[in-house]
């Protein structure tokens, strides 16, 4: 296997956590990572918004370690008190999903997944994402997953990752056009709708990349 695949090895690897990612969704994230750390060599940490008790966070991890970039640091970003309050622009007809409090997980937990794994810490930042000042930021983003699954969620974590993006940086976000979460998408198009900026779409996921900078 070339470099530059390390990332299909590692989901084969090793089990996937919980039920809130699958290895398709997981194999594209890893994919842009890899073409963000590997191909291109693109200065900046790694960040994750939304990282529950490291799912993914932990196959990051994996990954920067595969290719020795132990010069990047990961932050992760939870509330650890499940999923904020909707708000209007989370309506949607085609059901409810999730609600209020749901999706929590300790930062105790997140530590001890790592622990097990022998994987090295990430930098843990707790509280809600509205809450995060620019001090609990990397000055520059090679990276960033976004996985806040409501409106505002994805509006706090893009006005945080967005301008510290690296140019032909990436950001990658979770549960776009899906019916039951319009607000993913939603957000997308309001923080992005006067730039040139193309958001493709791959199993529920949005790619983003900084080539305008």
């Amino acid at each position: 296997m070339s470099k530059a695949n390390l990332y299909l090895s590692l989901v084969g690897r090793y089990p996937i956590i919980t039920d809130q990612m699958t290895a398709k969704r997981l194999l594209v994230i890893l994919r842009e990572m890899e073409r963000v750390i590997v191909d291109r060599d693109i200065e900046g940490e790694i960040v994750e918004f939304g990282c529950y008790s490291g799912t993914t966070s932990l196959f990051m991890e994996r990954l920067l370690q595969a290719h020795n970039s132990n010069n990047k640091l990961l932050y992760v970003y939870d509330s650890f008190e499940g999923l904020p309050d909707k708000s209007i622009k989370d309506a949607s007809v085609a059901g409810t999903a999730f609600k209020a409090g749901e999706l929590k997980a300790t930062k105790r937990q997140l530590i001890k997944n790592f622990k097990q794994a022998g994987l090295r810490l990430p930098v843990i930042h707790k509280g809600w994402f509205s809450d995060l000042k620019e001090s609990d930021m990397p000055s520059t983003i090679a990276f960033g997953l976004l996985d806040g699954d409501f409106y505002d969620s994805i509006m706090d974590s893009l006005k945080l990752v967005w301008p510290r993006l690296a140019p032909n940086g990436s950001i990658v976000v979770d549960d776009y056009d899906k019916s039951n979460l319009p607000g993913v998408t939603r957000a997308l198009n309001d923080f992005f709708k006067n730039q040139n900026v193309r958001i493709r779409h791959e199993h529920d996921l949005a790619i983003i990349r900084n080539n305008l900078r």
